[in-house]
């Protein structure tokens, strides 16, 4: 399915809110919100995937082909991938990732 950048921008914008409202909320079980960040990773990680280097390069700070192989990894090699290693990805590489991608967004109207 070819979609247009800016919904791909959008749903990688969507996932990471919908990830900072898991890490957020108090009381929800870890394991529950470690393999709900993990399915929104992997969306990040695919819609990345699909976005052309003319847009990624104007937001050089982030490492785009690592978030692009990011769902291959979460996938693929699922048994590597600990707890500690993917809620510390949503809670300080997910935000940044986020800004960045509200400014590709904005010059993507």
């Amino acid at each position: 399915m070819n979609r247009p950048v800016s919904e791909r921008l959008d749903d990688v914008i969507r996932a990471c809110g919908v990830i900072d409202r898991y890490v957020s909320e108090p009381g929800l079980p870890e394991d529950l919100v470690y393999d709900a960040v993990r399915m929104r990773l992997v969306e990040i990680g695919e819609a990345v995937r699909m976005l052309p280097v003319s847009v990624t390069s104007a937001e050089p700070g982030i490492p785009w082909s690592r978030v692009s192989l990011l769902g291959e990894r979460l996938t693929r090699r699922y048994f590597d991938t600990t707890p500690a290693i993917v809620l510390g990805t949503a809670r300080v590489d997910v935000p940044t990732l986020c800004e960045a991608v509200r400014r590709l967004r904005a010059r993507h109207g």
